[in-house]
C-alpha cells in the first residue's frame, strides 16, 4: 500500500459524501478522489474548490472506496462500481441496509465494510456551546458501530480507521454484525423509535388542538421528556412515580399491537431492509 491511502468517494457533493470527503482531505494520509455524476454535483465540488475525478480513473487508483449515495441507489450502484475495483481493495458503505438486504455483488477478493454514526448522546459532558448544539456529529463526540462483512481480518483496523476519521471525534466504536447493524437501524432507531417519538408530536399537536397553550404544553412536554430519558436510561437513580407507572401499564396495549416486538424478527427486517434498498420507481407522464 502506498504511504498516503487513496480514498475515493462516490457521491462526494452530497451530504454525507461531503462530509467524508471534507475530514479526509484534511488528513495527510489520505489521498481523497471526489466523484459526481451530475452537472449540480459536479459544480458544487468546485464551488468547493474540489476538482472531480472521473469514475473509472478513481477506481483504477482507489485503495477504499466509500459509497455516499441515497440507500434506494446502492444496489444499482455497486453493481457497477465493484467489479472496476482493484483486487485487494475495500468497499466502505455508511449503513447496513443493502448488505443486509443482500443488494451487493459477489467479489471474493474485494473487502466489504460498513459503519454508521450514533450521532451525539442526548446526555453527555460536552461543555462547548456549538458542540451541544451539534445534532449530527462532527464537533460534539459520538459513538460509531462498523462491521467487517467480507475481507481480511486486518481490513477491519483499516476500515474503523477512516470511520473514525469521517465521524469524529469519536466516543465509543462499537464493532459488531450487518444483522446486528441493521437491528440497530432500521429497527431500533427507525421503525421503533422514530415511530413512537413521531406520536409524541402528534400528541403535543393534539394536545395544542385541544386548547392547551403551546408554549406551555412545549415546555411542560419537553421537561418531563428529560427527566423520563433520565429515569428510564438510568442516567439517574430514580423511579417513575406509582400513577405514572399506572397510566404506562393502561397505555400501552392501546397505544402497540402486542406483538409489536415482531419487527425484530429476521424476515420482518430483510423485508424493511429490502423496501429501503429497492429504488424507487418515478412516473414518465408525457407532460402537457
Amino acid at each position: 500500500m502506498s504511504e498516503k491511502t487513496t480514498v475515493a468517494v462516490i457521491g462526494a457533493a452530497g451530504s454525507m459524501g461531503t462530509k467524508a470527503s471534507t475530514t479526509l482531505n484534511e488528513d495527510v494520509s489520505y489521498n481523497v478522489l471526489c466523484v459526481e455524476a451530475g452537472e449540480v454535483g459536479i459544480a458544487s465540488l468546485r464551488e468547493r474548490e474540489l476538482e472531480p475525478v472521473d469514475l473509472a480513473e478513481a477506481l483504477n487508483k482507489a485503495e477504499v472506496v466509500i459509497l455516499a449515495v441515497p440507500d434506494a441507489l446502492i444496489g444499482t450502484v455497486a453493481v457497477e462500481i465493484v467489479p472496476q475495483m482493484r483486487s485487494g481493495a475495500m468497499l466502505i458503505g455508511l449503513d447496513p441496509a443493502a448488505p443486509h438486504a443482500g443488494r451487493l455483488p459477489e467479489r471474493k477478493d474485494v473487502s466489504y465494510f460498513f459503519t454508521h454514526p450514533a450521532h451525539p448522546p442526548l446526555f453527555n459532558d460536552e461543555s462547548d456551546e456549538k458542540a451541544r448544539r451539534d445534532y449530527f456529529g462532527g464537533v460534539a463526540k459520538q459513538a460509531i458501530v462498523c462491521a467487517l462483512l467480507q475481507g481480511p481480518e486486518d481490513d477491519y483496523a483499516r476500515g474503523e480507521a477512516i470511520a473514525k476519521r469521517m465521524f469524529g471525534p469519536i466516543l465509543r466504536s462499537h464493532r459488531v454484525t450487518i444483522d446486528q447493524m441493521a437491528i440497530l437501524e432500521p429497527a431500533l432507531s427507525e421503525t421503533v423509535a422514530a415511530t413512537c417519538l413521531t406520536v409524541v408530536r402528534e400528541a403535543l399537536d393534539e394536545a395544542i388542538a385541544r386548547g392547551v397553550p403551546a408554549e406551555a404544553a412545549r415546555d411542560f412536554l419537553l421537561g418531563h421528556l428529560n427527566v423520563e430519558l433520565a429515569i428510564l436510561f438510568d442516567v439517574i437513580p430514580w423511579e417513575m412515580s406509582d400513577g405514572a407507572k399506572e397510566a404506562v401499564a393502561d397505555a400501552k396495549p392501546v397505544l402497540f399491537h402486542s406483538d409489536w416486538k415482531k419487527v425484530f424478527e429476521a424476515d420482518e427486517l430483510l423485508t424493511s431492509t429490502r423496501r429501503i434498498t429497492t429504488p424507487k420507481q418515478v412516473g414518465t407522464g408525457s407532460g402537457a
